[in-house]
C-alpha cells in the first residue's frame, strides 16, 4: 500500500480503457474542481447545511435546455454524492452504456471513495424505468438475516466490541449489481468495474465528506490495521484531497470482473466475510452467502395531480411515507401553507410522524409480515389524518427507538430514457467497523430489525423483529415520477430515517412549488426523529424556529448531512437539471 501526501503535487489520472474496445476513460482522481465540462467548483464546495439556492446551483448542478422535437431522447445525466462517481457515470453514458450500466460503475467507486456509507459488504434497493416497456422495476438486495440468527443477541444494543458481528447481515450489493446488469446491462460486467478497480490500485483523493467522517472514527481507524494502513499511514489521518490507495480492494473487485457473482457469494471472498465477521461473534456461513438472492418487487404506485409515482414497497417503509404524504396534501393544500413557513413545516412534520408510526405497527419484511399499503394509503384513512392535524398546535405523538443511518444514493439517466436511481448502504459509519481483508467493511444491518420491547408496547407479535432469513425493515426511498409516460423526476437520498422526509420535501418543492433541481435539494429540510421533536438546520432563521415553537413544535437545531440527488427531465421550456446535494458535496452532469 501506497499513499502520497502532497496534496500540491499535480493530480494524476487513471486511463480505464475498454468500455468499447478501444475506449479509454480519463478520470480525475482528486476531482474537486473538474476541467471542461466539470462541476466548476473549489476545493470545499458550498458550506454543508444551510447552504442557499445559488450557492447549490452553482457548485452541485449542471442544466441544459430540454431536447426538442428533433432530439432523440432525453439528455445524458447523473447525480450522485461524489464527482468522481459522476464523471465515471456520465463517461460510461458517453460511449452508449445503459443507464444500468452507469450506476454499477459508479456505485462500484462509491465504494472505493466513500467506504463509510457503501460498499461490497453492504446492500440496498434500486428503481429501475425501462424507457421501451414504459415499465418501473424495483431490485431489493437489502441484507438478510443469517440462518443460526438468534434473537437474543439483540437484547442489547449495540453490542459489545467483541460482538459487533452479531450485527452483519448476509451482503446483497454484489448479487444487486449482477442482477441489475443481467436486466438491463448493455457492456460487460468487468469493463465497469474496472474505473473502481484501478482508483483502488493506483489511488485516489479522499473527498470532504470521506475526510469528515473520519475525524470521529480516528480511534477505530488508527487500531484498525487494515484501514490504518489506507487513512492513517503514517499514524495520522490523512486529510482532505490527500492521495491514498486501498491495493486490497482493487484486488477484490478485479476478482468480481474475472470471475462473477460467484466470486463473492462461493469463493475466496465468500470465505473472508464470513470469517470476519465471526471473528468478532457473527453467525454467518458460508451457506447463507451461497443461498443470497435478490428479490424483485412491484414499486409503489400512486397517481398525484395527474403524475405517476413510482417508489419503494416493503421491506423499505420510505415509499408509504411518501405516499401517505402525497395522498393527504393536494397541490392546493401545500401551496396555501406556503413553502417553507411555519405552518409548511409543522404540517408536513405532523404527517410525517403518522407515517413514522405506520412504519413501527405495519412495515416489516413482506416473506413474514403482510403489509397492507393500499389499506394504509386509503383516501378516507388519509382525509381523516389530514383532518386532524391542526395548523396551530402540536399532538402528542409516540415515540419509538429507531436509529438507521448511513447509505448513498446516485440517479442516472441514459440516452434512451431508461432511469436509475439506486440505494446502496451499510448502515452506520463504516458499518460494523469490521474491514475484510479483501478491503471493504461490512454492514451492520441487523441493527434496523426493531427491539422486542418496542414491539410489544403495541401488543404486536412482532412486524420487524430479527428472524433468520428476514430483511430489515428500511427507510430508503428510491423514486420516480412520470407524466405522460415519460420520467419526469427520479430522485433518492441517504442519511436514515432523514431518507424519506428528505424526498418527500423536495418532490413536493419541485411538483408544487415549481423550484429547480438545484433550489429543491439545497432549501433547507426538516427533520422529525422518531424519538420526538423537531430538527431545523443550522442556518434556519430564529423567527421560523420561534413560530414552530409557537404551533407547539420541540425545536433544536443541528447539523444535517444526509443528502438527496435529484434529476429533472422537463418538457417544453423546462430545463433538464441533475443536482447533487451539497450537504454532502454532491455533483450534478447533465450532457
Amino acid at each position: 500500500m501506497h499513499t502520497e501526501r502532497d496534496p500540491s503535487r499535480a493530480t494524476p489520472r487513471a486511463r480505464i480503457a475498454g468500455l468499447a474496445g478501444s475506449l479509454a476513460i480519463a478520470v480525475a482522481l482528486g476531482l474537486w474542481a473538474c476541467g471542461p465540462g466539470g462541476l466548476g467548483r473549489g476545493p470545499d464546495g458550498p458550506p454543508a447545511g444551510g447552504a442557499s439556492a445559488s450557492a447549490g446551483a452553482s457548485a452541485a448542478t449542471t442544466s441544459a435546455p430540454a431536447p426538442g422535437p428533433e432530439a432523440r431522447g432525453p439528455r445524458l445525466a447523473v447525480a450522485t454524492e461524489n464527482a468522481t462517481a459522476a464523471e465515471v457515470a456520465l463517461a460510461v453514458l458517453r460511449e452508449g452504456g445503459s443507464a444500468a450500466d452507469a450506476a454499477i460503475a459508479a456505485v462500484l467507486v462509491d465504494g472505493v471513495v466513500q467506504p463509510v456509507s457503501s460498499g461490497l459488504g453492504g446492500g440496498g434497493f434500486a428503481l429501475y424505468w425501462d424507457a421501451a416497456a414504459k415499465r418501473a422495476t424495483v431490485l431489493d438486495f437489502r441484507e438478510v438475516g443469517p440462518r443460526d440468527l438468534r434473537p437474543s443477541d439483540f437484547d442489547a444494543r449495540p453490542p459489545k466490541e467483541e460482538r459487533r458481528g452479531v450485527m452483519v447481515g448476509v451482503p446483497g450489493e454484489v448479487a444487486g449489481l449482477f442482477e441489475l446488469h443481467r436486466r438491463f446491462g448493455t457492456r460487460p460486467f468487468a469493463e465497469l468495474a474496472r474505473p473502481a478497480a484501478e482508483l483502488a490500485r493506483q489511488g485516489f483523493r479522499l473527498d470532504p465528506h470521506l475526510a469528515r467522517t473520519l475525524g470521529p472514527n480516528e480511534a477505530w481507524v488508527k487500531a484498525t490495521p487494515r484501514y490504518a494502513a489506507v487513512f492513517a499511514p503514517a499514524g495520522s489521518l490523512l486529510a482532505k484531497g490527500e492521495l491514498t490507495r486501498n491495493e486490497a480492494l482493487g484486488r477484490s473487485l478485479e476478482k468480481l470482473a474475472a470471475e462473477g457473482r460467484a466470486a463473492f457469494y462461493e469463493g475466496d471472498l465468500a470465505r473472508d466475510v464470513v470469517a470476519t465477521a465471526n471473528a468478532a461473534g457473527g453467525r454467518l456461513a458460508l451457506e447463507d452467502l451461497a443461498s443470497y438472492a435478490v428479490v424483485e418487487r412491484e414499486p409503489l404506485h400512486a397517481v398525484w395531480e395527474g403524475k405517476d409515482v413510482y417508489t419503494m414497497p416493503p421491506p423499505s417503509a420510505g415509499g408509504l411515507l411518501l405516499l401517505e404524504t402525497l395522498a393527504m396534501h393536494g397541490r392546493a393544500d401545500v401551496a396555501r401553507l406556503g413553502y417553507g413557513t411555519g405552518r409548511y413545516q409543522h404540517v408536513l412534520a405532523e404527517t410525517f410522524r403518522g407515517a413514522i408510526a405506520d412504519r413501527m405497527r405495519f412495515v416489516g419484511d413482506p416473506a413474514f409480515v403482510k403489509v397492507d399499503v393500499a389499506a394504509l394509503t386509503a383516501p378516507e384513512r388519509m382525509r381523516a389524518r389530514r383532518a386532524a392535524i391542526s395548523e396551530t398546535a402540536t399532538r402528542e405523538a409516540d415515540r419509538f427507538p429507531l436509529a438507521e443511518s448511513g447509505t448513498n444514493h446516485l440517479v442516472v439517466v441514459d440516452a434512451a430514457g431508461n432511469v436509475a436511481s439506486l440505494t446502496s448502504t451499510v448502515n452506520d459509519a463504516f458499518g460494523a467497523r469490521l474491514v475484510t481483508a479483501g478491503g471493504f467493511p461490512l454492514n451492520d444491518e441487523l441493527d434496523d430489525f426493531a427491539r422486542q420491547a418496542a414491539e410489544e408496547r403495541f401488543g404486536k407479535p412482532g412486524v420487524n423483529l430479527p428472524r433468520p432469513g428476514a430483511r430489515p425493515v428500511s427507510s430508503m426511498t428510491p423514486t420516480l415520477v412520470v407524466a405522460d409516460g415519460r420520467p419526469l423526476l427520479a430522485l433518492g437520498g441517504s442519511g436514515g430515517t432523514r431518507i424519506a422526509t428528505g424526498v418527500a420535501q423536495v418532490v413536493l418543492a419541485v411538483l408544487a412549488f415549481d423550484r429547480t433541481a438545484a433550489e429543491a435539494v439545497a432549501d433547507p429540510r426538516i427533520e422529525v426523529p422518531p424519538m420526538g421533536g423537531l430538527v431545523l438546520e443550522e442556518a434556519t432563521p430564529d423567527a421560523l424556529a420561534e413560530d414552530l415553537r409557537q404551533r407547539g413544535e420541540t425545536v433544536a437545531k443541528k447539523p444535517n448531512t444526509s443528502a438527496i440527488q435529484l434529476v429533472v427531465l422537463g418538457a417544453g421550456p423546462r430545463r433538464v437539471e441533475a443536482a447533487g446535494d451539497p450537504r454532502k458535496f454532491g455533483a450534478g452532469l447533465v450532457e
